[in-house]
C-alpha cells in the first residue's frame, strides 16, 4: 500500500504570514483500491516562527503529523482497502436483475 500525505491549503494572517490552519489530505493506494482522509490542524505562534515564504510542505506536514495519530489514520485506510478487496457486506435486492414483462 502506497500512502501519500499532502497539504491542500494553508490559512494565514495577512499581517505577518503566521499560518493558523493547515488543511491536510492522506491517500492510500493498493492496486486499483483507494482510500483517503482529510482534515485540518490549527496552530499558534511558537518560538520557531518561520516566515510563510520560507515554509516547505515537508515542514508543515511534520507539524500536522505531530498533532495526529498517524499510525491509526494509516491503519484505518488499510482496513478500508482490505474491505474493498474482500467485502464483508454487500448491498442490493434480489429482484434487480429481473426483467418486467409489462
Amino acid at each position: 500500500m502506497n500512502v501519500t500525505w499532502t497539504i491542500s491549503n494553508l490559512d494565514r494572517q495577512v499581517s505577518d504570514g503566521l499560518v493558523t490552519t493547515a488543511h491536510w489530505r492522506v491517500d492510500a493506494v493498493d492496486g486499483e483500491h483507494t482510500a483517503g482522509a482529510y482534515g485540518s490542524v490549527g496552530f499558534t505562534r511558537g518560538d520557531d516562527f518561520i516566515p510563510f515564504e520560507q515554509l516547505t510542505e515537508a515542514q508543515v506536514l511534520a507539524w500536522v503529523k505531530s498533532q495526529l495519530e498517524v499510525e491509526q489514520i494509516e491503519a484505518a485506510l488499510a482496513q478500508i482497502i482490505a474491505e474493498q478487496k474482500s467485502p464483508s457486506k454487500i448491498a442490493g435486492v434480489p429482484w434487480a436483475s429481473e426483467v418486467s414483462s409489462e
